[in-house]
């Protein structure tokens, strides 16, 4: 039995009736009291956390660090030869706002890499690159905070150490830097920027309240109450009393394709970031990667060459296949094949997904699907950017949750997503469950949980 499903069957043996509702009802409580929601629905159903150990932790951040600096590459020759920058078919006004200068160094200061990592075989592929804005930061440590709580846990840690992994600081350390780099010397005045009717409000809450413990401006506000006037960018929330805030830092939770739609790029926050008026974390520059045809472009074999050997090496053992469809000829595992027809007939290997759309829409598996539903997909990818990618082997544990029926242990599928700085290094990592095959926090049965790296006493 390995160390983790060792640490696993503790956890789950000292979890009895009494101890279990005991630790639903204060994990239902707490949530309710943090305003931990997706929508109206509880973020965590479940009463175990995803348990990493201190090698496969080690393991994560030296796949990441290994395969970062491709995209880094990747990105340095998207910006300078626009023949190349092609592959990524980027839109008309994601090509207009890229040709700016880039405000500081890293492209994605903050950013999160979804992956899938299977404990018992050590596989592990990194399916998308969360570039734009990667959210879950914020509900991660809270979630994280209530976990440590439960009379569970108090427990399962009389056996195991259990180090979580926060992530909210190194937000403030991406914000702080950019801004430097950006050239700001007065003190940060943060925007969090996003619509006010999404369903991921509550967690711009959590950072809203993290940034003004730690004495920094901070106001929430929807693009629709900003204002660009005088060479400044102001922000007047509806909720919030006193004068506009003259902002200089944007946490941009927004999608810029969203915000585009709404507002053109004569948009007041559009025309701020364009001006230098307000630094904007992330970028414009994030939009290169943070489409899915990134992953096209690494995997392609027409462009092995544009890579070092390492680089070569790292996208070849975490990089699932991964191809624009289109019409024509490809490799796929040593042998040349028409990728319409082969994906066609093989679509039990296959997923597609939409270049540039997030939360599983408009996904489709392969394999759950009927021949006559995917070939129409198929058809219908040749009208928009789509990828063709590989199917991955996707994870599973028991976990526990305590309802009506008392308590009971399900197989969940899992994620492993690792949040990337400042386009380098992994710290912190955000698990997903679900009950469906696809992971995303809409799927079925669908959960986040804190994910802690534990190590026997």
């Amino acid at each position: 039995m390995s160390e983790l499903q060792r640490a696993i069957e503790t956890y789950h043996d000292l979890l009895d009736d009494a101890v279990a509702q005991a630790s639903q009802e204060l994990l239902t409580a707490q949530q309710a009291k943090r305003g931990l929601f997706f929508g109206a629905r509880p973020l965590c159903t479940v009463l175990r956390p995803r348990f990493l150990t201190k090698a496969q932790y080690r393991s994560l951040r030296q796949a990441i660090a290994a395969v970062m600096p491709a995209f880094a590459r990747a990105h340095d020759l998207a910006l300078r030869d626009p023949n190349f920058r092609a592959q990524f078919m980027l839109s008309a006004w994601e090509e207009q706002l890229v040709s700016l200068p880039m405000p500081y160094r890293a492209s994605s200061p903050t950013a999160r890499m979804d992956t899938f990592f299977v404990p018992q075989t050590s596989a592990l592929k990194f399916t998308e690159y969360n570039a734009e804005t990667p959210a879950g930061i914020g509900y991660h440590d809270a979630l994280g905070e209530i976990m440590l709580g439960l009379p569970i846990m108090h427990r399962f840690e009389r056996y195991y150490e259990v180090f979580p992994l926060p992530g909210r600081h190194h937000v403030r350390h991406a914000l702080e830097q950019s801004y430097r780099e950006w050239g700001g010397r007065e003190p940060m005045r943060i925007a969090i920027l996003d619509w006010k009717e999404v369903p991921t409000y509550s967690e711009f809450v959590q950072f809203q309240d993290y940034f003004r413990a730690q004495g920094l401006t901070c106001i929430i506000a929807d693009p629709r109450e900003c204002e660009y006037r005088d060479g400044k960018l102001y922000a007047q929330p509806a909720h919030e009393p006193g004068p506009p805030l003259h902002v200089n830092v944007i946490y941009k939770r927004v999608l810029l394709s969203e915000l585009v739609a709404q507002g053109g790029l004569e948009h007041p926050v559009v025309r701020a970031v364009r001006d230098r008026a307000a630094c904007m974390v992330n970028s414009f520059h994030c939009k290169v990667l943070h489409r899915k045809t990134s992953l096209a472009v690494l995997s392609d074999e027409v462009n092995g060459d544009r890579f070092t050997p390492d680089e070569q090496r790292a996208i070849a053992q975490f990089i699932p296949w991964t191809r624009v469809v289109a019409e024509r000829f490809t490799v796929y595992e040593g042998q040349r094949v028409d990728l319409l027809p082969f994906v066609a007939q093989h679509r039990e290997r296959f997923v597609l997904k939409p270049a540039d759309e997030y939360g599983g829409k408009g996904i489709v598996l392969g394999w759950t699907v009927p021949q006559e539903v995917w070939e129409r997909a198929l058809r219908d990818a040749l009208h928009a950017p789509t990828v063709v990618q590989q199917r991955v082997d996707v994870p599973s544990e028991p976990y526990p949750s305590y309802g009506e029926r008392g308590l009971e242990f399900i197989e969940r599928s899992f994620d492993t997503n690792p949040y990337v700085w400042h386009d380098a290094y992994a710290a912190s990592c955000l698990t997903r469950l679900s009950t469906s095959a696809l992971l995303n926090v809409t799927a079925g049965g669908g959960s986040t949980v804190p994910t802690f790296v534990i190590e026997t006493r």
